[in-house]
């Protein structure tokens, strides 16, 4: 989440007008990419891979995707060190598995939700990733959740150039946990922060057995 301050600059009533997008490049050619873009009137595309590279998809390569974007009239900006799913800090992971609730409250994060916010104002810009469903992708358990903290809609394109709601996406969150009905134990709040943990825990990136024998050699 952004710091009170970025918060305050930014002012609450202007962030709550904002609408930004997310979707997942998948295994689509680039023209039927670019076909959903239009659908949803995108006018800007922010990277959040982590490496912008993709061996078996090369058309969704950094330099490829930028070039086409460009020459379709549509912004591209990589953001993958701010807001990508593979931290490289050790800090950031639990038990080898990254922790999303971690990696939120670093200050990197909150730059890359900031630049986010203030490209909305003057683009309509879609978060891309490689993943087709939201539920298996940062960009909707990571980045979207702290957008939609901070007021921002939501919204997420999927291959068919349908689109949902970030309120539907939660409720599916929650069901999918076992965790829709009330409980007397947990608030609806609590009981949403456990159903995106409980999804975070199973679709986040996993170290490498290599690298967790690499750091336990360190300690």
């Amino acid at each position: 989440m952004l710091s009170n301050g970025q918060r305050n600059s930014l002012g609450k009533t202007q962030v709550n007008d904002l609408t930004v997008f997310t979707i997942g490049h998948s295994t689509h050619s680039y023209e039927h990419f670019l076909s959903l873009l239009r659908a949803a009137g995108i006018t800007a595309v922010a990277d959040v891979r982590t490496t912008p590279f993709s061996r078996h998809f090369p058309q969704f390569n950094e330099v490829t995707l930028r070039t086409e974007l460009t020459l379709d009239g549509i912004s591209y900006v990589f953001l993958g060190r701010e807001l990508g799913g593979r931290p490289s800090g050790r800090g950031f992971y639990c038990d080898g598995v990254a922790d999303y609730e971690k990696m939120a409250k670093s200050e990197t994060f909150a730059s890359g939700i900031n630049r986010v916010i203030e490209g909305a104002k003057k683009f309509r810009v879609a978060l891309m990733c490689s993943e087709h469903d939201p539920l298996d992708c940062h960009r909707c358990l990571l980045v979207g959740r702290a957008l939609s903290r901070e007021g921002v809609k939501l919204v997420h394109i999927l291959g068919d150039s349908s689109s949902v709601s970030h309120e539907a996406i939660e409720e599916k969150l929650l069901n999918l946990a076992g965790r829709s009905g009330d409980d007397l134990l947990m608030t609806a709040p609590e009981r949403l922060s456990a159903a995106y943990r409980d999804r975070s825990l199973k679709v986040a990136y996993v170290e490498p057995p290599s690298d967790l024998k690499a750091h336990s050699a360190k300690r």
